[in-house]
């Protein structure tokens, strides 16, 4: 690979995974930050939606504004604000401050992978835009899978959650150095004027569809779309969405450049695709609660479950870079047909038959593999066929909220698995013991039983479990909770095979009609003559 074009590769490679690894990081310190500010877990968690929520608005943002000024710009921009961002939310001397920071902070890293994806779609030969791809998703997805890990041996080094964010700063001054020296900037810029109005709509649209997502509860489902909370951000950010499609379509010819192109939206492929980044979303969703069936299901302790997640995220690495090699030999259906094909093998082994650490590892390779074949390359490939080198940015950047949107709405679904399980648990207690030939009062049985009706913490209830005196009764409550605890994964995982055999189903439809579309295209020149 020539020098001018391996330098920006790695530099956008570090950038990707340091914007992908914050929001990760952080929940292994969710607990020291809630006491640290003295806030209650609930308004802790806008630590993580507030950041998801910024990475939702700037993606197509940044995807818009790389196409007008330049992606060179934009990927210095980015980086200084992910930097400043993060100083600030190491500084911050207030839970409100805090909140802000962490916006700014994802405003940075939100438009570094779309920068990145475009810059190597128009500057890289076709024949190597997969491996290059393939590169940048595999960052990406790794730093999600190691997060939590990389945050919790950060937080035993140094005890203090201030430097999980000092740590991106010195990073961020070498990536903006090295950018502003090794990045060629050759790009043609649009000379349309910026849909300034049409990007503000565009905004608030997404920030309504995201929050309405964040009320979900995973335990009452339907209940809580019932809310005013859900349906009412939610219908409102369709209505909004609906006004910035016809606002946009007004601007097709005019001196002002769409920030998505209705052109675009209406070519089938292009929607089907845009369905394909929606479920790898998910996909990648459902693996961040693997360390938890590591630890709940398989007894393994939190000190050494993160060590078992190591073979996926290698796994995942290794998938991206298959992925993208194929890409460029197979090309992006193949890719993503046999992709699903893995991750649904894979996730279909945990309910059917993982019970053991070291089935664990091979049907967690299956699925690091295949999501992994997903990440970065086939898509993006897919996203920016027809989209013409001044759409490359907002192409890909679609494409990425839609995968957005989905890890916002799955965590939720998949968590609604593993909680519901839990009102289960006193039946399972109650056949656990009959078969044993126990009987225990039903004043001290719903005493064991409370303690795990919301299934927040089985690793505790577990322990306390283990402390009972009588062996016969303590090896009941303990099978009853492993039981209970499979049967919310068990769900959990189904509902994974479903979405990998989706995308199969969907990336066959989208070859079709790529097929179909590249015949009309050959046969509308024959036609005019």
């Amino acid at each position: 690979m020539q020098k001018e074009m391996k330098w920006p590769l790695i530099l956008f490679a570090v950038g990707v995974f340091m914007a992908a690894l914050d929001n990760g990081i952080i929940t292994s310190s969710l607990t020291t930050l809630n006491a640290s500010f003295g806030v209650s877990p609930t308004w802790g968690a806008w630590t993580i939606t507030l950041y998801t929520l910024g990475l939702a608005i700037s993606v197509p943002i940044a995807g818009k504004l790389s196409d007008r000024f330049g992606r060179k710009k934009l990927f210095l921009i980015e980086v200084a604000l992910f930097g400043i961002g993060s100083l600030l939310v190491a500084l911050s001397t207030s839970f409100t401050f805090f909140l802000i920071a962490r916006v700014i902070q994802a405003l940075g890293g939100g438009g570094i992978f779309i920068i990145a994806s475009s810059y190597v779609l128009s500057k890289f030969p076709a024949q190597r835009q997969g491996t290059a791809l393939g590169l940048l998703g595999g960052m990406n997805g790794i730093a999600a899978i190691l997060g939590p890990n990389i945050g919790a041996f950060i937080l035993d080094v140094t005890g203090n959650w201030h430097w999980l964010f000092l740590i991106n700063v010195p990073i961020a001054v070498l990536l903006f150095l090295a950018g502003f020296k090794y990045i060629q900037e050759e790009q043609e810029l649009s000379r349309a004027a910026v849909d300034w109005s049409g990007i503000a709509v565009l905004s608030l649209g997404v920030l309504s569809l995201m929050y309405s997502f964040s009320n979900l509860n995973g335990v009452n489902m339907l209940q809580s779309m019932a809310s005013p909370m859900f349906y009412g951000f939610f219908l409102a950010g369709v209505a909004v969405l609906v006004v910035f499609y016809y606002m946009e379509k007004r601007l097709e010819g005019s001196d002002r450049e769409p920030v998505v192109s209705t052109q675009l939206l209406g070519i089938a492929s292009f929607r089907w695709t845009l369905l394909i980044a929606f479920f790898s979303g998910a996909i990648l969703a459902s693996v961040i609660f693997i360390p938890g069936f590591v630890e709940q299901y398989l007894g393994v302790s939190s000190t050494a479950s993160g060590y078992w997640f190591t073979p996926l995220a290698l796994a995942s690495g290794i998938g991206a870079g298959g992925g993208g090699y194929l890409v460029d030999r197979r090309g992006p259906i193949w890719t993503l047909s046999a992709a699903g094909l893995l991750s649904a093998i894979g996730f279909l082994l945990f309910p059917l038959w993982v019970e053991h650490i070291w089935q664990f590892v091979i049907a967690s390779t299956l699925v690091g593999i295949g999501f992994g074949m997903m990440l970065g390359a086939p898509v993006n490939v897919l996203v920016t066929e027809q989209a013409g080198e001044n759409n490359k940015g907002i192409a890909v950047a679609t494409s990425s909220l839609f995968r957005q949107m989905a890890m916002a709405i799955a965590p939720t679904i998949f968590a609604g698995f593993l909680a519901r399980s839990f009102s289960n648990l006193g039946s399972n207690i109650q056949a656990g013991l009959a078969s044993r030939g126990i009987e225990v009062p039903p004043a001290m049985l719903e005493q064991y039983a409370s303690g795990a009706a919301s299934g927040n913490d089985v690793s505790s209830l577990m322990t306390g479990l283990s402390r009972i005196p009588d062996a016969n009764i303590r090896e009941a409550l303990l099978q009853a909770v492993h039981q209970t605890t499979g049967q919310g994964y068990n769900g959990l995982f189904w509902s994974a095979v479903i979405f990998s055999v989706l995308t199969l189903v969907v990336a066959l439809v989208t070859g079709r009609l790529r097929q179909k579309e590249k015949q009309q295209m050959k046969n509308e020149p024959l036609q005019s003559l």
